[in-house]
This record gives C-alpha cells, structure tokens and sequence, in this order.
C-alpha cells in the first residue's frame, strides 16, 4: 500500500493521478478464516485493525451485508467525548477519544479530527448538580472536564440565547478536547489499513446462520457459501439481536430509529459542539458550513433508516429557543439509523453462550465516539479472553445486577 503524503499527491499530479491504488481489495472469500467478524462498520473494522495491530492476527475476514460503513457509522453526527460518569464507561470512552488525536498519523488516512470541544447544557437545577458530580468523577478518572457558568458559556458560544423563558443555561459541562471527526473517513482509514494487512472486507455478503459443532461456533453461513472460523465476533449494532438469534442466545437489548438532519450551508457561526440534554437536543457545525442537528431516539422499536418529520420538528422547536438564528434555516436533509438500546445505557462487550463467539453492542446512541476504544478493547477480548478495558461490560452484569448505569451521560444522543 502506498503511503499517503505531500509529496505523493505532488507526484501524481504529473502522472494525471492514474498511479493510486485502490484504498481497500474486493477479494473473493476464502473457505476458513482464523477470525470472522460480522459488520464493517467503524468498530467491526476497529476490532479486525487492532487484531493485527496488536495481537498479529490477520488471517481475518470483515463481512458486510451491505456497504463499507454504511450502517451507523456513516448515519452518526461524529460527536467525540469522554465525560461520561462510570467509571469503566469514562475509561473505554477516554481511550478512545485519545486514540482519536493521533489516528490520522497512526492509519495514515486524514479522518479530519477536530478537538473543537464538547458543551453540555445545564438548564435545570437537577442538571446543575448532576453535570457537577460528573466533573468531580471525571477529575477521579483523568478526565479533564469542567463545571463552567452560564456567562462562560455565552463566550464559548456567542450565537447561543441563555434567557431562554422555558429553560435558560445555569451553566455547562465544557470538555475542550472533545469534538468531531469525518464519520466515512473512520471507517475508510481502518479498511485500508486492515486490507493492506491481507485481512479480507467482504461486502454485499449476507450472514444467514451460524454454524457450531458441541457448543463451539465453527462458522457462518452466508450469501456466498459458507466461511469456517475459530473465532467469530458480532459487531452489527442494531441487528444485533437478529444475528444473536441465529447463533442460539437472546442479548437484553432493543433497536430503535435514531434521526438527525443538517441544514443549507452558512458562514461559520459556531466552532463548539453543544448539547441541550432537557429540550433532547444537538447541534455542531460541518466543515461545509451544515448545521448538524440530532435529538433523542424515537419512542418505539423498528429497523427504519429513514427521518420523520414529527419528530424531527420536536427536536428543531427545542433548539430554537436556545438557537433563535437556526429559525430561519432551511433543512437539507434528514435521515435515520437503528441503534441498540441496554436498560442501563452502557454498552456489551463480551463472551456469548456459544463458545468463541463474542459480541459487541449496546452502544446505542454514542457509538462512534468509542470506536477506536471499542476495537482496542474487543480486540484484546477476542485474542486473550479478557480485557481490562472490557471486563464490565460483560453479558453477565444483567444476570448479577451489576448496572453500569450511564442513563445520564448517554440518554440524549452523540
């Protein structure tokens, strides 16, 4: 694979750019792999990249039932933050964000990540207090945020109104190494450096049933015959539950519809990402000059990927009021994803009832943020049986009532 740079961009231009190579192969499936993972989204993709990257494992197969990227990883609003107040959720998430500053430079692959920071509005008394005992956890666990007041927040974000008559800003969690990166661009970054390891991406390949032999996964079946393993890993995010099911266990999780919407481009009027909790509430602002706005998930299950606009007019009637100027915007264009929800809001990451076969879920709204830390740790899960940074995060917390309650910090969106 050739290495992107200055100087190969210069050179290619004299050569009319005909001398790339593809970013990722498109090879034809081989009988048995070491490792079969199920999703190439960003942390399907994550988990095979840090495999090899970590463990030497490389004789690895990615299957997709559809595109590269093309499930929730290329539907988020690219929110990156660690400020979350568990402490084994703070740990994966802040693994994460700091994999994240450097991933560029690690993946060879600009995945425009910007530490613009992350502004979680107070707008309660209750969120007062709970957005100030999440600063003093974050202290505990080396996350470095803070409890600001509402003045600071006017400076941080000027275009925002404080006085709102419903519910005016009493102040915010402000995390400055917080922000944004290119969704696609994650996910392309892994695929190249996960193909340029001679793993296999296997796209348009449906799984349709796992095989096992005395308890032990040997496989899967799919549109393009069977693929043998020693190892398989779920990564799928809203099927999970239907990819469970065909390999003979139940996961305690629903999929709902997640919306968001961006509007027309306009000047830049807003460096931060801000998040309004109470009125379920998002915005940030695009490279292309796009309002990127989100809310919460709808109120009842499905595998819809598509926006409606009820719902998205809840969520923009909540905005304006903290956001006057965004009145007058015109939408672009809205769309939905299928996340998968925990009672407890944190996610899975762990051994099945099947032997050497593991998932990984439950991310629901705050996937991408924890890609890289995700990989990293169900990577280390699938090459070792255990990982410090996954051990919480095990199926059988459900059984044992050991929540890892994140209702909080992860009940809104991104």
């Amino acid at each position: 694979m050739k290495r992107y740079s200055a100087f190969a961009i210069a050179r290619e231009a004299f050569r009319q750019h005909k001398g790339w190579d593809r970013a990722w192969a498109s090879p034809e499936p081989k009988k048995d792999y070491e490792v079969v993972i199920i999703g190439a989204g960003g942390h399907g993709l994550a988990t095979a990249y840090y495999l090899g990257k970590n463990f030497g494992i490389t004789n690895v197969a990615i299957i997709e039932k559809g595109w590269l990227g093309g499930g929730n990883t290329g539907r988020n609003t690219t929110i990156i933050r660690s400020n979350y107040l568990q402490d084994p959720s703070a740990a994966i998430y802040e693994k994460a964000r700091s994999l994240y500053e450097t991933l560029s430079q690690d993946l060879n692959y600009n995945i425009m990540f910007s530490p613009r920071g992350v502004l979680m509005l107070a707008q309660t008394e209750h969120e007062v207090r709970g957005y100030k005992r999440t600063a003093q956890a974050n202290s505990l666990q080396g996350v470095t945020t803070e409890f600001i007041g509402p003045q600071q927040v006017k400076k941080i974000c000027p275009i925002m109104n404080i006085d709102g008559p419903r519910y005016p800003v009493l102040g915010g969690l402000w995390q400055a190494r917080g922000g944004t990166a290119r969704h696609d661009a994650v996910a392309w970054g892994y695929a190249r450096a996960c193909s340029d390891m001679g793993m296999h991406i296997l796209q348009k390949t449906e799984v349709t049933g796992v095989t096992q032999d005395g308890g032990t996964v040997t496989g899967v079946d799919t549109t393009r015959g069977h693929i043998g393993c020693k190892k398989l890993g779920i990564v799928v995010a809203g099927h999970s539950g239907v990819v469970a099911d065909m390999a003979g266990f139940r996961l305690p999780i629903e999929s709902v519809p997640l919306q968001a919407l961006v509007s027309e481009p306009i000047k830049p009027c807003m460096d931060i990402v801000v998040m309004a909790n109470t009125v379920h509430g998002y915005m940030s602002q695009s490279d292309k000059g796009e309002m990127v706005i989100g809310g919460g998930t709808d109120s009842f299950n499905g595998y819809h990927q598509r926006g409606s606009f009820h719902h998205l007019e809840e969520t923009v009637r909540a905005l304006i009021e903290t956001f006057p100027m965004i009145a007058r915007l015109k939408m672009l264009r809205h769309w939905g994803g299928i996340v998968d929800v925990t009672g407890d809001r944190s996610p899975i990451l762990s051994k099945t009832p099947l032997g050497n076969c593991f998932i990984n879920s439950g991310w629901g709204t705050g996937g991408f943020k924890a890609i890289p830390g995700s990989g990293w740790g169900f990577a280390e899960l699938m090459a070792k049986g255990h990982s410090p940074l996954t051990a919480e995060f095990g199926l059988d917390r459900f059984r044992e009532g050991r929540f890892i309650d994140e209702s909080v910090a992860a009940g809104v969106a991104h």
